[in-house]
């Protein structure tokens, strides 16, 4: 099973709260028994989480081994130069860490995106500019980290697509377990079993599918 949820601002990527904390948490949400979110979200981020019962799709979606990418919609102050971006592209130090090579670009025309509550904050002598960055790896606050290194600090931050699937017109707040086309197009092409392929598996029998190296 592989579901894809729209995480709305102020929500933990988990289950469990964490003690003193007023965010909401996956709980909240109805979804089905033993599933778990591949990868995490900030509570101050929002948009495409993905949660599955099957635990071998953590490690073939979020090892940058397999440079499976994902793109963040990013709402930052000031339009960043092309000399900015090109700063992002090549990669930038942080905490230590050399982040990977990206693709960041202006996003031409702005999207117009749903307000989100509560709102960012605005100062009226300080323009915003959504911004795309497309990266194969998630440290910790990675992207927001990226931004203010380059003089440009995030205002708000939605992931919208994971592997070659899109967040598109799903409703923050609700989820859906997607076809086997989507779980296909997750992983961006490659191969990724069946259901009928996962249970012969589970019965000991040969899956007849082999996922690529």
């Amino acid at each position: 099973m592989l579901l894809a949820f729209n995480k709305p601002y102020g929500v933990l990527s988990q289950f469990t709260p964490e003690p003193g904390s007023a965010f909401r948490t996956l709980a909240d949400f109805g979804f089905p028994p033993r599933v778990y979110p591949i990868g995490r979200l900030d509570a101050d981020s929002e948009g495409l989480l993905l949660l599955s019962d099957e635990a071998e799709l953590n490690q073939r979606l979020l090892h940058p081994r397999h440079a499976h990418g994902r793109e963040y919609w990013v709402q930052v102050e000031r339009v960043p130069s092309p000399a900015a971006l090109r700063k992002l592209e090549l990669g930038i130090v942080i905490q230590g860490h050399q982040t990977l090579p990206c693709r960041a670009r202006l996003l031409e025309p702005q999207p117009q995106m749903p307000p989100r509550d509560p709102p960012i904050r605005v100062r009226k002598s300080v323009p915003d500019y959504w911004v795309s960055l497309e990266l194969v790896e998630g440290k910790n606050r990675q992207v927001r980290r990226m931004t203010a290194a380059i003089g440009h600090p995030t205002l708000r931050l939605v992931r919208v697509r994971i592997g070659e699937f899109r967040l598109d017109d799903l409703v923050a707040g609700t989820w859906r377990e997607l076809d086997e086309a989507e779980r296909k197009r997750v992983l961006g092409g490659s191969i990724l079993p069946t259901a009928e392929q996962r249970q012969r598996v589970v019965q000991g029998a040969s899956p007849g599918w082999q996922c690529p190296n």
